[in-house]
């Protein structure tokens, strides 16, 4: 199967002025996006993020290494011709209305007049600005404004979209309807590249994410692979008592107790079900058992702050 975006060691240098400084964007970095995956490109300022879409959009060329979008080298210009785009803080004339804006956009696509209009009601009304098709963009909210530039990147029907700050300025409700709208798009066979600070956002969003630490993958995968600690579990069981805490403990594993529960931290899974076998002999019940998760935004911080991956952290925390 193509891939949807792939990069194999992307570099890209910058040189000041009279080469006095040297500036590392990028250091061989490699991405592999299938076809309808939601993917998120995380990092602070400085990473690398917006080096790596503008070569991936042909706005500028890498130091060393490849890039193509499904199949083609990001060099040619047919390869953005099923790429929409929606970069951060974009900007309409404010003497257009959407229903003008979004007919510009598309005869820049290639799409023809009767197209454009028969996808551009249901594309806004799914974006809940369709009563404000004939509205001067200039009265738009931030929010709407943010709408209207999701709906500009999607009127071709792209393959591949690339999304800079997808929610910045829109309400709760909004954000949602926009996560469903780009779900039901990947579950169509579009693929999502989003670049975003939002993490609780990437978190709700993306299928899988890369975060980037000084033009390098500093970690990549799930969310559920970049944030599982197998080897600590939130219990709950009565009665809850120090004894039971004591006894645990003397059983090897780390107990804690928060708020009504326990948090346990154990070798591996037969230690944790001698643990759960120790609650039942003390004539305890066991009214939930979960693995403790951390968020993303903890994984993200942890990676820049410490340079750790999350396995080393989760080695790092498990008792030897």
């Amino acid at each position: 199967m193509t891939l949807a975006i792939q990069a194999a060691g992307l570099q890209k240098i910058y040189q000041t002025r009279f080469k006095r400084r040297v500036v590392r964007a990028l250091e061989s970095l490699d991405l592999e996006i299938k076809q309808g995956e939601i993917f998120g490109l995380l990092g602070p300022n400085g990473a690398g993020k917006t080096t790596t879409v503008k070569i991936l959009l042909g706005l500028t060329r890498p130091t060393n290494g490849t890039a193509s979008i499904l199949g083609l080298p990001v060099n040619r210009p047919a390869s953005r011709r099923q790429v929409g785009y929606l970069p951060e803080g974009h900007r309409f004339p404010g003497y257009l209305t959407a229903r003008e804006t979004l007919s510009i956009f598309g005869r820049l696509s290639g799409m023809d007049s009767h197209t454009i209009k028969a996808r551009m009601t249901p594309l806004l009304e799914s974006l809940r600005i369709a009563d404000w098709v004939d509205v001067k963009v200039k009265k738009y909210s931030k929010g709407m404004t943010q709408r209207l530039g999701l709906a500009s990147a999607l009127i071709h029907n792209p393959a591949v979209v690339l999304l800079d700050e997808p929610t910045d300025g829109v309400d709760p409700v909004g954000r949602r309807e926009i996560r469903d709208l780009l779900r039901e798009r990947a579950q169509n066979g579009t693929t999502i590249f989003v670049n975003s600070h939002l993490l609780s956002e990437i978190e709700l969003t993306c299928d899988r994410v890369a975060v980037l630490r000084k033009g390098l993958v500093a970690a990549s995968g799930t969310i559920d692979e970049l944030t599982r600690k197998e080897s600590r579990y939130k219990m709950v069981a009565s009665p809850l008592d120090e004894n039971l805490v004591a006894a645990l403990n003397s059983d090897g594993a780390a107990v804690e107790r928060r708020n009504g529960h326990l948090l346990l931290t154990v070798r591996d899974t037969p230690h944790l079900n001698a643990l759960i076998d120790q609650v039942r002999a003390r004539g305890g019940l066991l009214s939930e058992l979960s693995p403790v998760r951390t968020t993303l935004e903890d994984v993200f911080v942890d990676l820049i702050r410490t340079g750790e991956t999350p396995a080393e952290s989760r080695n790092a925390e498990s008792p030897q």
